[in-house]
């Protein structure tokens, strides 16, 4: 099928789905149509020092580049999980993942109980979403899900469950899905892959593979002005399933390895956010308050991207596993003269993200819930450069043991960062190490013998954070 009428046929199943009704309710009161928009773009599986506005050299990223250049970037800056499933329920939650049993990424539901862990996102969690839609926001999730309905869990709650007006996802999700084509040089004809996902909700649009961002940018575009002519302030998660692979870059861009793969498919995704940056970017109404965070949810795959200097990769709790460029833009919203500048003062994580936006859009969390996120939302607007008061704590996915080939080394259980200070454990007490990050972000130099007092400090907080949360397969006691 042509690219025209992959997305004409995009086109015809956005506009019968039912959720459009939502969007056709009487606006919102005037305050709350001036509320300010938001973005949220999580890119799949991308290196801390994968876009050229963070230093990479393997591709240029112009279009991100500039959103960089007219915005805000942080160069300490956290996930909460070195993988997916619970990266992204740290930032839709403002928890930590553990607390709901997600403590990497969601599998077949054997795999799922083995490792101890829950089948999907307990609906009851506290979901930012959910809290601005109830006070009139547009929501929309188009991209990657994969906090339930994955594999052989065909019974996961809707995405709509959590919040959301509207919802296009890929096969790791319930529900409207974009599903991938695949081509390769000289291959006749397009393959298919994962076609068991169409059980796992319709309507379904098969896309190359190489356009799919394309497609949820297109569906998020029709959002937007869904909500302009409704007078309504939007939340939009983008969260395309670029940079994961397997890659199937555009043929004219294929390479011969996997770090080119990779690379092209970086290079592609780019290029298919321009006409969302642009559309808010050139509308002035939205260009003055509009607010775009973009982030990695995890380090990269071993051997394709780059999170060069720092150490390790996705899954690891080292750097280069959980460290995240991120970008905020808004020209609007920012302090004046941050514009283009950088922040590499500010220690802070996805949870803070997730509570800062409720301060930005004047929204309360939820009464009934503690958040693990601080509002650092002057932080984020340039207005200060403060960062998370509480340590950050991260605990090991419990398939992720370490020793992949060419990474020979084990992968500590837990980690905590206070400060200047990264410590890092296993279960048993075994592997203590204390870095000091801000002269040492390479994590070479283990600390913890010239200061005994800190990495014990560290360790007690670690370990009774991990002792507050249920056990999963990575504690030997489970």
């Amino acid at each position: 099928m042509h690219r025209q009428s992959l997305l004409a046929a995009l086109g015809q199943l956005l506009s019968g789905l039912a959720v459009l009704v939502v969007l056709a309710a009487p606006a919102a009161p005037a305050a709350s149509a001036e509320r300010p928009n938001l973005v949220v773009v999580f890119i799949d599986d991308m290196g801390w020092s994968d876009l050229s506005c963070f230093g990479g050299t393997r591709t240029k990223t112009e279009h991100i580049d500039r959103l960089a250049a007219e915005g805000l970037r942080f160069t300490n800056f956290y996930v909460n999980a070195p993988i997916c499933s619970p990266s992204r329920v740290a930032l839709a939650t403002g928890q930590y993942p553990h607390r709901w049993r997600i403590s990497s990424y969601l599998n077949n539901r054997q795999d799922n109980a083995r490792r101890g862990m829950a089948q999907w996102l307990d609906p009851a969690a506290p979901m930012l979403a959910r809290q601005l839609q109830q006070a009139g926001y547009a929501t929309g999730h188009f991209g990657k899900w994969h906090m339930g309905g994955q594999r052989d869990v065909d019974d996961a709650p809707p995405i709509a469950a959590y919040g959301y007006d509207r919802s296009l996802t890929n096969f790791e999700g319930m529900g409207a899905k974009l599903l991938p084509l695949t081509m390769r040089p000289g291959w006749q004809k397009p393959g298919r892959i994962w076609q068991d996902a169409v059980r796992l909700g319709e309507p379904v649009t098969w896309m190359q593979r190489s356009h799919i961002t394309e497609g949820f940018v297109a569906a998020a575009l029709d959002f937007i002005g869904d909500a302009q002519r409704a007078k309504k302030p939007f939340y939009i998660n983008l969260w395309p399933d670029d940079v994961h692979g397997p890659w199937f870059p555009p043929v004219e861009k294929w390479g011969d390895d996997k770090r080119a793969l990779y690379y092209a498919v970086l290079d592609t995704m780019d290029e298919q956010l321009a006409p969302l940056f642009d559309r808010i970017r050139d509308d002035q109404a939205l260009r003055d308050n509009t607010l775009i965070v973009l982030c990695s949810d995890n380090g990269h795959e071993h051997g394709a991207g780059s999170s060069d200097p720092l150490r390790g990769a996705k899954t690891w709790l080292y750097e280069g596993g959980i460290r995240s460029p991120l970008i905020v833009w808004g020209p609007g919203m920012l302090a004046d003269g941050v514009a283009g500048t950088v922040n590499n003062d500010s220690v802070f994580c996805a949870l803070d993200v997730n509570r800062s936006l409720y301060e930005i859009a004047g929204v309360a969390p939820p009464a009934n819930m503690t958040l693990d996120g601080e509002n650092l939302a002057d932080t984020m607007l340039g207005r200060a450069k403060d960062s998370r008061r509480a340590p950050i704590f991260w605990r090991r996915p419990p398939d992720r043991p370490g020793f992949v080939p060419d990474f020979d080394e084990d992968n500590p259980d837990l980690a905590v960062r206070d400060g200047r200070w990264k410590f890092t454990v296993n279960h048993d007490g075994s592997m203590p190490q204390l870095f000091d990050l801000d002269a040492d972000p390479s994590e070479t130099r283990n600390l913890a013998d010239q200061h005994p007092q800190i990495a014990e400090r560290l360790k007690k907080l670690v370990v009774e954070w991990n002792a507050t949360l249920p056990k999963d397969l990575s504690d030997p006691t489970y």
